[in-house]
C-alpha cells in the first residue's frame, strides 16, 4: 500500500498506510522538511497499517531531530502499537 501524508492544521500530519522499507526515506524525509520550518510537528497514525524496523528507525530519527532542535514532535491516533511499545522500550535521546 501506497503512504500517503495529508496536512491537516497547526503542524498536524495524518498518515495512512504502511511506514517499511519502500515508504520510510519518503517518510522521513517529508517530515524532516517540516521540522526545519515548524516548531511543533504532530504526526497521526490512525491510519497506519504496518511498521517494519526500518519505519521505526525513520520516527526515531526524527523524535531525536526535534529532541536535539528543541522542537515539539508528537505521535497520536490509535494506529499502530509497535509504535508506542517501540518508543516505550526505547530510550532515544
Amino acid at each position: 500500500m501506497a503512504l500517503k501524508i495529508l496536512s491537516t492544521k497547526n503542524g498536524t500530519f495524518a498518515v495512512e498506510g504502511e511506514i517499511n522499507a519502500a515508504t520510510a526515506s519518503q517518510f522521513k524525509s517529508h517530515f524532516e522538511t517540516n521540522l526545519n520550518t515548524l516548531n511543533v510537528l504532530t504526526v497521526d497514525i490512525d491510519k497506519i497499517t504496518e511498521v517494519d524496523a526500518t519505519g521505526m528507525r525513520a520516527l526515531r530519527s526524527l523524535y531525536k531531530k526535534a529532541f536535539l532542535e528543541n522542537k515539539s514532535f508528537s505521535i497520536v491516533g490509535n494506529g499502530c502499537k509497535d509504535i508506542y511499545d517501540d518508543f516505550r522500550a526505547s530510550n532515544i535521546a
